[in-house]
């Protein structure tokens, strides 16, 4: 067999790629033409001793992965040299009809685990439904509006900002403190395992300071998912935020677990995607198009009863979502280690 990036794909082939998502590993297909990428590479494989697939599935196992990653390079975008993709170690071949047979065995497990996953991907967008309804049922269309309800805007319901540039004379200095951005603010989740630090000049950071209470929502996304809020809760402390996020910062006649109700429903009904204007395949939300969006203010006492049943419903689909989570990892590890055993040699004749 060889490794190569000049020659023309055909049946029977193997293309690796070098870059990240790297050490990912296909088949060429009979029955479409295929062009190499220049971060990808081929596998040309000697038919009459190796089985395509036999191949396939070792190039995804625990331990070829392992290999690929730590002999790997790069600061942003990890990628592995050809020269080391040549070396990547394949394990002593047994006989083809073996190969053959170990494949099969593979393929078995992993059409059931396929078939699971499947089921879990349904049951996630299921879920995903569920809390769609549970947000548009509580707060409903402008034209909706209970009469009970006043009808403002998000400039009028609260203070909006955008957050701090970064900029890399900042990325070192004498006041170093925490920020959020965009990669830590999901909805009604702020991930905090990846906080990063910048210096903040004393008259800088108390303008971009959070408070707890503040809803910070994503300025860049993916059209569905523009606008993803969370509520910042006082974690971690002494922390600002950056341009990528915008924070509303809500009056005394709102409640901030309110304002996130609002925000989630606009976002899962598109209401900010109609405000956003699309780079390449980026959608933005400027903080200046925020303002106008249609924002309700029910009675005080309205808003609690309707965070308390937001509350309620939602947990309960949370719980559900968790437990889901644990079956998806559940699955994955299956699949790890399947893909062990058959290369360690615990699925061939010898060891059965």
């Amino acid at each position: 067999m060889s490794w190569t990036r000049r020659a023309t794909p055909a049946p029977g082939d193997l293309i690796f790629s070098r870059e990240a998502p790297m050490g990912e590993v296909g088949a060429v297909p009979r029955d479409a033409p295929v062009c190499l990428g220049q971060r990808t590479v081929l596998l040309r494989l000697d038919a009459d001793r190796i089985d395509q697939h036999f191949l396939l599935y070792s190039l995804m196992s625990p331990e070829s992965q392992a290999w690929i990653v730590s002999n790997s390079a790069g600061s942003t975008v990890l990628h592995i040299n050809v020269a080391d993709v040549r070396k990547i170690p394949i394990p002593l071949l047994p006989e083809l009809d073996e190969q053959r047979r170990i494949v099969d065995l593979i393929e078995d497990h992993l059409s059931r685990l396929d078939a699971a996953g499947r089921y879990l991907a349904a049951a996630t967008r299921r879920l995903s439904v569920m809390v769609s309804s549970v947000l548009l049922d509580l707060v409903p269309n402008e034209s909706a509006y209970p009469e009970s309800w006043r009808r403002v805007t998000v400039a009028e319901a609260g203070t909006v900002g955008l957050g701090r540039q970064r900029h890399p004379d900042w990325h070192n200095g004498p006041n170093m403190k925490p920020y959020l951005r965009v990669a830590n603010v999901f909805e009604d989740r702020i991930d905090t395992s990846d906080v990063m630090e910048m210096h903040w000049p004393e008259d800088t950071f108390d303008r971009f300071r959070l408070h707890p209470g503040d809803v910070l929502l994503n300025e860049g996304q993916t059209p569905d998912l523009l606008g993803r809020p969370a509520i910042y809760r006082g974690a971690p402390a002494e922390t600002a935020f950056t341009n990528s996020l915008i924070r509303f910062r809500a009056n005394d006649d709102v409640l901030p677990e309110f304002a996130l109700l609002v925000f989630r429903r606009h976002m899962r009904a598109g209401r900010f995607r109609r405000e956003s204007r699309i780079t390449t395949n980026i959608a933005h939300l400027s903080a200046a198009r925020l303002k106008p969006v249609e924002f309700p203010i029910p009675p005080l006492e309205d808003q609690q009863r309707m965070v308390s049943v937001a509350n309620r419903q939602l947990n309960a689909v949370k719980r559900l979502t968790d437990e889901l989570a644990t079956a998806k990892a559940h699955q994955a590890n299956l699949r790890r280690s399947l893909l062990a055993a058959a290369f360690s040699g615990r699925l061939s004749v010898s060891s059965a």
